[in-house]
């Protein structure tokens, strides 16, 4: 009797792990993961990650789109615990990683006679917040351009970068254009999290 309890106790087990697999069995996935020499490699699986925003066209100061050529796409993944953790504090937490998505727009796509539809993927970039690592600023960004394909791996892109000060002058929330990203500015407006520099008229300073 002992070995026939001991049996099924072992199948209970069994079952419930396959049933109720470990909630950081998919964790490792959701973080940023660096190489020994620092580069982040790129996070494949961001699509499954919580969807915020897209935008098409979208330029920044003295930026104009070129005349005549397609505008790009672009969409805003963002990791879950980072999304669950603002939802509740109106706040980014460490190790917060942000994806942004460039496509290609098409016109005249299948049936569509009238409007643009995204197509091929052009390139992403990566936003992480981490303290520890990024002491200057707190945030590492990266980008995964590469000819042909995607890079698997990127270094931070230097403190030079134009991307650092436009986002530490012009975004709504820490480091991040919550501003474009409609459900989140709600939050952040309600739990007062919005910086108290942030001008919702002001045009971009680089």
């Amino acid at each position: 009797m002992k070995k026939q309890l001991f049996g099924l106790a072992l199948l209970s087990l069994a079952m419930a792990a396959f049933v109720h697999p470990r909630a950081d069995a998919q964790a490792p996935a959701d973080r940023a993961v660096f190489t020994a020499d620092g580069k982040l490699q790129r996070p494949d699986n961001y699509r499954e990650w919580i969807y915020l925003t897209s935008g098409l066209g979208m330029t920044y100061g003295p930026t104009q789109p070129t005349s005549g050529q397609p505008r790009f796409f672009d969409n805003v993944f963002v990791t879950r615990d980072a999304y669950r953790g603002f939802m509740q504090t109106g706040k980014w937490p460490e190790g917060t990683m942000l994806v942004l998505e460039i496509r290609r727009s098409a016109q005249n796509a299948s049936i569509d006679n009238g409007g643009q539809t995204q197509a091929a993927r052009v390139t992403i970039e990566v936003e992480v917040k981490d303290s520890a690592r990024f002491p200057d600023t707190g945030w590492g960004f990266f980008d995964f351009s590469g000819t042909p394909d995607l890079a698997t791996t990127a270094a931070r892109l230097p403190l030079t970068a134009s991307c650092y000060a436009c986002h530490k002058n012009n975004t709504a929330v820490e480091n991040t254009f919550v501003q474009f990203y409609p459900t989140l500015m709600e939050v952040a407006q309600r739990l007062g999290t919005v910086k108290p520099t942030y001008d919702p008229s002001h045009k971009v300073s680089q």
